[in-house]
């Protein structure tokens, strides 16, 4: 999740995650609005927050789990 306003996104991302995905969303420090990502990761949506520039890295991380 990236940042945005509202909390739309954070529903459907707490059902994907409930559904077993792994999700990340877009910390404070580099949101420009950072409403969705936050009530995302307060709901569970959102395993973890991370820098804008640190968010693609983590999901070649995750892919590298999957593989393993």
């Amino acid at each position: 999740m990236l940042t945005g306003m509202g909390s739309d996104g954070a529903a459907g991302m707490l059902a994907m995650r409930q559904a077993g995905s792994r999700n990340l969303a877009q910390d404070e420090a580099t949101s420009v609005v950072f409403g969705m990502p936050k009530v995302a990761y307060e709901r569970g949506g959102a395993e973890r927050l991370l820098p804008l520039d640190r968010i693609a890295p983590a999901v070649i991380d995750l892919l590298s789990e999957r593989k393993s």
